[in-house]
């Protein structure tokens, strides 16, 4: 379980990533937040990402201890 949080932790990461650095009609089809023909950047969606994914990893870290 621990690992299944780390990894789905990185992985929300690396998606906000993508939201922060790509405009919405450049995000991947299958991306909420796409829409052809527009410039700006999906900001919220990478923020929730990101959020969702400091939250996983503190999980895996507390269920790496004893």
């Amino acid at each position: 379980m621990k690992l299944l949080c780390t990894v789905l932790g990185l992985a929300l990461f690396v998606i906000a990533a993508v939201y922060f650095l790509m405009p919405a009609d450049a995000l991947p089809s299958f991306f909420p937040g796409h829409e052809t023909g527009l410039a700006r950047m999906r900001y919220k969606h990478g923020i929730v990402s990101a959020v969702i994914g400091v939250v996983l990893l503190a999980a895996g870290q507390f269920m790496g201890r004893r």
